[in-house]
């Protein structure tokens, strides 16, 4: 089908937000970049709103609801983590029941008329620009970054160097399992080269 390649990208990055979302320490959940400017997101915030804005997404543009309470109690961050995982299990069942007119159909995106396929594929850049975000916190805060799409400076930096891709965890499963346990992460090698692409003089 068509979209496919849609939903095979939702599913990765599922992975790839709750990777991230693994990366973050409990104490690490109520600090701002700046400490008294409310302009920017804390982790916690972020993934309030990673829980809220897809739910509506999928409720309000999608016609996807999964009946999901989509914020844990508690707030912590491995129920977060437990509550986005399978509220988003859920919506990617749903999408691989799609055919390709459900596809194809215009739906309302805020105030344009947009097909789900594009809804979709604005979802999943909306999700990636807050993970991004997420990932300058964590570097603001001293933690390591894993990869995301491809090496990280955490992981080697650059691939013409030798650098590698590494997550935390290869599946969400052990991603819970790990977490929940205190945590199980794969080691990352850190900088081995200069992390730039500028040609040496």
């Amino acid at each position: 089908m068509e979209y496919d390649f849609l939903i095979d990208t939702y599913e990765t990055e599922r992975l790839k937000t709750l990777s991230v979302w693994s990366t973050f320490r409990d104490e690490d959940l109520p600090i701002r970049p700046h400490p008294l400017d409310k302009r920017d997101r804390n982790g916690l915030e972020h993934m309030v709103h990673q829980c809220m804005s897809e739910n509506r997404w999928f409720c309000n543009m999608l016609g996807i609801d999964v009946g999901a309470v989509p914020l844990p109690r508690p707030e912590t961050r491995i129920e977060f983590i437990k509550r986005y995982a399978e509220d988003s299990r859920k919506r990617l069942e749903e999408l691989r029941k799609k055919d390709k007119s459900w596809w194809e159909d215009l739906v309302g995106f805020f105030d344009v008329q947009r097909t789900r396929s594009w809804v979709l594929l604005r979802r999943i850049a909306h999700t990636a620009h807050h993970r991004a975000e997420q990932g300058m916190l964590l570097r603001l805060l001293g933690r390591e970054n894993y990869s995301v799409y491809g090496p990280s400076i955490d992981s080697g930096c650059l691939a013409e160097h030798g650098a590698v891709t590494v997550y935390p965890y290869p599946d969400i499963e052990s991603l819970i399992e790990g977490e929940s346990a205190g945590g199980r992460k794969k080691k990352l090698p850190g900088p081995t080269e200069p992390c730039t692409e500028r040609p040496e003089c």
